[in-house]
């Protein structure tokens, strides 16, 4: 059995952790998305677990600026190492 695994058990600390580094938080009930927002940037996902790792990449990356694709790193591929079917 894995030490963590991503459950809703697990939100109320992804959420704390995000508020404990000055993000505001927001629940869009109508929609089911969850926002953070902080310093001009703002974040959307599906439940906190994916908030924060958004803001784990956002944090790698510290973008000055909000241009396209910031956020991406194409190399190594290792989607394509781990499953070759998806390319």
């Amino acid at each position: 059995m894995p030490a963590l695994s991503s459950y809703p058990n697990v939100w109320n600390t992804a959420l704390v952790i995000l508020q404990g580094k000055g993000f505001s938080l927001h629940f869009d009930k109508e929609r089911q998305h969850w926002l953070a927002e902080k310093d001009g940037w703002d974040f959307l996902a599906d439940d906190p677990l994916e908030l924060l790792g958004l803001i784990a990449i956002y944090e790698h990356h510290s973008p000055n600026s909000n241009v396209e694709y910031w956020w991406k790193i194409d190399q190594p591929d290792l989607i394509s190492e781990f499953d070759p079917e998806t390319t």
